[in-house]
């Protein structure tokens, strides 16, 4: 099935995971299939928040992976644009899917909504978060992505989602060993 002709509304939570290919060619139900993984959807690439949840998902990789569990990314962007930050947060060699039409995102197994940006300028937690320094630590850009979609973790055992986290504000800050039952 070609992602072009996915109807999430009348695929199978099965089907519509095999559509989704990683930059490597695999399909996200193959990689489900293989081991723990813990799915993280990004926000768009000029977002402060989503260099932060790089950021955290790189420092806590090796415990993730002694855990035999893989860290998946799903994107905005294209392949070419995700690569400076993949590799610039040391994570160039884990699975990333890119889905610039948000398709899988809005998916009903992972229903991340859409947003309103400009209300979380005004949204004490975003105000804060930035205040705690994510600003200045990981800056802002131009956006390039869907700054409307909200990210979301979820931690699957083989097909099942185990535990999940949808974003309520754009600062939430997700505990990934958490979610992937490393505390």
């Amino acid at each position: 099935m070609a992602i072009g002709e996915l109807r999430p509304e009348r695929s199978s939570p099965a089907e519509a995971l095999r559509a989704f290919h990683s930059e490597t060619g695999r399909s996200l139900l193959d990689l489900l299939d293989e081991s723990p993984v813990l799915l993280v959807f990004l926000r768009h690439f000029s977002c402060t928040f989503c260099a932060q949840a790089l950021d955290r998902v790189s420092k806590v990789r090796a415990q993730l992976e002694a855990r035999e569990v893989r860290p998946v990314f799903v994107h905005l962007g294209t392949p070419e644009r995700a690569k400076p930050y993949f590799d610039y947060y040391h994570l160039s060699d884990v699975e990333r899917i890119s889905n610039p039409d948000a398709t899988l995102y809005q998916l009903p197994l992972f229903g991340l909504s859409r947003t309103n940006p400009y209300l979380h300028l005004f949204n004490p937690t975003v105000v804060i978060g930035w205040l705690k320094g994510a600003l200045f630590k990981y800056g802002i850009g131009l956006i390039k992505e869907d700054a409307y979609q909200m990210p979301g973790v979820f931690f699957f055992e083989g097909r099942k989602i185990v535990r999940a986290f949808r974003h309520r504000t754009i600062a939430d800050e997700p505990d990934h060993l958490k979610l992937a039952g490393a505390r």
